[in-house]
């Protein structure tokens, strides 16, 4: 266990001021949520959003409106990638379809997409993992072969954009979260944007079947978070990074989904996140910006994007591991991200038939993420470089 100044993997900016806009939510309710919602439809040139109790929960929402609109039942979907996506499916009744990814790009291997997706597919999820952005109009020309809907998993992307399009606009539907580590954060909380009236009617009529947010777990919710604000300080995140029960840093994948709407505290949290995003961006885009220059990696674009979280692929699984440990040792903030393909987790194998995924193995046996977020200093990122020159292949 170590003691003493630690980074976290990821982190969002919050503010003593943000948590009073929080409790001025809570006073004003469904006013506050109504607010957000509009921010969102005006900053993303959509005509409807919803926000709902987690990134999760967005997803199990569209999932089950678009499962109202069609016969069909199979969900295409990564075969590397967050292990709640999968969960979303299942907890919307509906049947995973796995797809291998390209190794370079994290997205669908392009050849085994279109083998992949067929009259039986209700919609296609395409991720942009780490923030970085998947082939959508490609993902899209497939979908539309089959009839299928495409939605866009954005929960790792919010702010940026591909090809001067925001990302999370420009599926059938889109959605972002504001779990802890993401972009911008209101401890939980997720969004559902569309552009479809036919998609937005189902949409609402399942979230107008959503509970509010008991007074308890609101309570609840909000010490969680003014904890957050305090403990995610390199200073003191060691304190809870030492708590097993807390689970920090685990992948683990999620029995239970809350499904309710976003409560006012939630919604008044994030009162000022076009702030917050655009100042956590701007210091994300420079930690690549310097990491792209210290390990000499090639540049996927002109414009430094503002990743989540920067991954490697390290040379074999030894080193991965090797610079993890180190990393943990010195607190570093490094890590691998998803332990195993999605057809791998335990609670879910036996769906998958003992079908392999070779590229999904591959990352999972090897991918290594970077921190990018406001906290990591210049101290930081040199050590961070030195730690991992010896990461990928010259």
């Amino acid at each position: 266990m170590r003691i003493g100044r630690t980074l976290p993997p990821a982190a969002a900016r919050l503010t003593c001021v943000d948590a009073w806009h929080g409790l001025a939510g809570a006073l004003s309710g469904e006013r506050a949520v109504r607010l957000l919602e509009r921010d969102f439809r005006h900053e993303f040139q959509v005509g409807y959003a919803f926000a709902v109790s987690s990134g999760t929960a967005a997803l199990v929402v569209t999932l089950t409106a678009l499962k109202s609109l069609s016969s069909r039942r199979e969900v295409v979907m990564p075969a590397f990638t967050c292990f709640s996506v999968a969960a979303a499916v299942v907890r919307a009744g509906l049947t995973p379809v796995l797809c291998d990814v390209d190794e370079s790009t994290f997205d669908f291997d392009e050849r085994r997409l279109a083998e992949t997706v067929s009259e039986r597919t209700l919609c296609v999820i395409a991720h942009h993992l780490f923030g970085v952005p998947a082939a959508i109009a490609r993902a899209r020309r497939v979908c539309e072969r089959h009839g299928a809907f495409l939605v866009e998993d954005a929960a790792q992307a919010l702010g940026m954009e591909a090809g001067g399009a925001r990302l999370g606009t420009l599926g059938d539907a889109g959605i972002f979260s504001f779990g802890r580590g993401k972009p911008v954060t209101c401890g939980s909380g997720g969004m559902v944007l569309t552009k479809s009236a036919p998609i937005a009617a189902a949409v609402a009529r399942v979230v107008g079947t959503l509970p509010a947010a008991p007074l308890a777990q609101q309570a609840a919710d909000f010490l969680k978070t003014v904890l957050m604000l305090v403990f995610i300080r390199p200073w003191l995140y060691w304190i809870p990074a030492a708590i097993p029960m807390l689970g920090l840093g685990r992948t683990t994948y999620p029995s239970r989904i809350a499904l309710h709407r976003l409560s006012g505290c939630q919604a008044g949290l994030l009162r000022q996140w076009r702030r917050r995003l655009a100042r956590s961006n701007s210091a994300r885009a420079a930690a690549v910006s310097y990491f792209t220059r210290a390990l000499s990696l090639r540049a996927a674009e002109e414009r430094t994007p503002p990743y989540l979280r920067l991954p490697l692929v390290a040379r074999d699984a030894q080193t991965r591991q090797r610079v993890c440990a180190d990393s943990q040792r010195r607190g570093l903030g490094v890590s691998a991200a998803y332990p195993t393909p999605i057809s791998e987790i335990p609670e879910i194998a036996d769906a998958f038939g003992g079908q392999s995924f070779p590229s999904a193995a591959r990352l999972a046996a090897r991918l290594v993420t970077l921190p990018t977020h406001h906290l990591v200093s210049e101290r930081d990122r040199r050590a961070i470089a030195a730690l991992c020159r010896d990461l990928i292949p010259a």
